[in-house]
């Protein structure tokens, strides 16, 4: 159902928002309506590439009166600058994200951040709806204002690419 692509131009190395992003045990550190995260298990995945690995996680999301846990299978590709979310279990119908993170030659690196969901509560799913375009622009914003303080302000960024 709902359904959002995020385009930005950062300041940083590909590398440094690659790992960003891979490092799910600490969005309850910075990422909105994240209350917990846990993994569950973490093994390599030899046949998508150097360094691939396939993540079994755990979000606990809290937005309002609502507080759900759901599970989520991560593909980490960092060969390819690719992280692939798949859902499996807790309160969506279904769940799929995707992360493209590439240099640039005149320095930075370019983001894409695919996301579609539905949730099975048709109530979540009308309150999400509402505020939905939103909250995905405060979740690609917390990214970066993550990388601001971990790597610093870095110069020569170009404006956020909108959607």
């Amino acid at each position: 159902m709902p359904k959002h692509s995020e385009n930005r131009t950062l300041p940083y190395s590909a590398a440094q928002i690659y790992d960003l992003v891979a490092d799910v045990a600490r969005y309850p550190e910075f990422l909105p309506w994240t209350a917990a995260a846990r993994i569950r298990s973490r093994s390599p995945l030899a046949e998508r590439g150097a360094g691939a690995e396939v993540m079994e996680a755990d979000l606990v999301i809290s937005f309002k009166v609502f507080r759900e846990r759901f599970g989520s299978r991560v593909v980490l590709l960092p060969a390819q600058g690719r992280i692939e979310t798949t859902y499996l279990d807790g309160p969506f119908r279904y769940l799929v994200s995707s992360w493209d993170i590439a240099d640039r030659a005149q320095g930075g690196c370019s983001v894409r951040f695919d996301v579609d969901f539905e949730f099975r509560n048709a109530l979540l799913q009308r309150v999400i709806g509402v505020v939905f375009d939103e909250a995905m622009r405060r979740v690609v914003g917390a990214f970066e204002r993550r990388a601001q303080a971990l790597y610093g302000s870095a110069t020569g960024s170009g404006p956020a690419e909108g959607t």
